[in-house]
């Protein structure tokens, strides 16, 4: 059995069954709030969803049972006193050591809980590191939205900042250096100093089972390190257009990744009014066209950065995605053909796959 958490502009829904028999929506929370982002923690059972009420602001929730009753947590906030404010907590994910999870937001800042989730601490060398007042933000926002452990060292991680581009640390975030080398900003002037590009990384993944090698979704470019992170090249010929927010990785091929192109920065939809995911089985050297089942006329949607996700692996790996226009699809079977799981749900803004 598979559940699928979908967080949308009104309210989470939590979807139950498989590529098979269909989906069913067992549960709903947070009615009319906008949930930026939901995962079940499965060391704990607990289910964590971001969310940003317009009257209080962005909160972390937890609960055992969706449909039951939730407990915010606490720490979810900046220090008194200063010119930032938190405006939205994009992303939550699970650290490596037991009981750790992490959650970013706008403005690029870095949550951590030590205890399962129940409370979280700013990360203050982030939000204190020296270049900060040269961060631009993206259209979206000073969001900070991947959050990238490396199995079996709890003490490295690697982020993604839009637009402040891929940081790294190797000593549990006590210190935060700059892995940008390789990222060609096509949308800024030749002539603009090094130190002031506004980098607009839209998504990272790593490839559990080689954890140096890491895929990016750039804006304007699909990029891939086999030195974990230090360095990036542009593997996006071939694709259809090179802008995009989705990216999954097979979790037991790392030559394995997935791309779900828009057309381009100012026209943030399937091009051609064709819905296609493109894979890679040879790590980026070429991609192929999959979207059998998928809507093939007229189509324009927008995928979000968190609404792909996936579980399983190889030829049984189930692939995800939600689109602002509600439609949630599914693949059992690689991505070689797709099947609608939920047709007119409000705007998703992200998808989580456990179960």
């Amino acid at each position: 059995m598979t559940e699928l958490l979908i967080g949308t502009r009104k309210g989470l829904f939590v979807l139950e069954g498989d590529p098979g028999s269909g989906f069913e929506v067992t549960a709903r929370a947070f009615d009319g709030d906008p949930v930026e982002y939901a995962i079940r923690d499965p060391r704990s059972g607990r289910v964590f969803a971001s969310v940003t009420s317009p009257f209080y602001g962005p909160k972390i929730f937890f609960t055992e049972d969706p449909a039951g009753e939730w407990e915010q947590a606490e720490g979810v906030v900046l220090p008194e006193g200063g010119d930032e404010f938190l405006i939205r907590v994009w992303v939550i994910a699970l650290g490596d050591a037991d009981g750790t999870i992490y959650a970013g937001g706008d403005p690029g800042v870095l949550f951590v809980s030590r205890d399962g989730g129940a409370t979280f601490e700013l990360n203050r060398p982030l939000f204190k590191h020296p270049t900060r007042p040269k961060w631009q933000p993206g259209a979206g926002g000073l969001c900070l939205h991947s959050i990238v452990p490396w199995p079996g060292e709890p003490d490295r991680l690697a982020l993604g900042i839009s637009a402040a581009g891929v940081w790294l640390t190797d000593d549990a975030g006590a210190t935060w250096r700059r892995a940008n080398e390789g990222l060609v900003a096509r949308y800024v002037p030749e002539d603009t100093p090094a130190d002031e590009i506004a980098l607009c990384v839209h998504r990272i993944h790593r490839a559990a089972t080689r954890p140096e090698r890491l895929f990016l979704q750039f804006h304007g470019g699909v990029y891939r390190s086999d030195d974990a992170g230090e360095t990036w090249n542009d593997i996006g010929a071939g694709l259809p257009s090179d802008f995009g927010f989705a990216l999954a990785v097979d979790p037991a091929d790392a030559d394995s990744a997935y791309v779900i192109p828009l057309a381009a920065d100012l026209d943030r939809v399937t091009p051609d009014g064709r819905v296609r995911v493109y894979e890679t089985r040879d790590a980026g050297a070429s991609w192929q066209a999959r979207g059998d089942g998928l809507p093939q006329d007229h189509a324009y949607l927008t995928i979000l950065r968190e609404a792909f996700d996936w579980r399983g692996e190889r030829e049984a790996l189930e692939l995800y995605f939600g689109a602002t226009s509600g439609a949630v699809f599914g693949s059992g079977d690689a991505g070689a053909t797709w099947f609608e799981v939920a047709g007119r749900l409000p705007p998703v803004h992200s998808v989580s796959a456990g179960g």
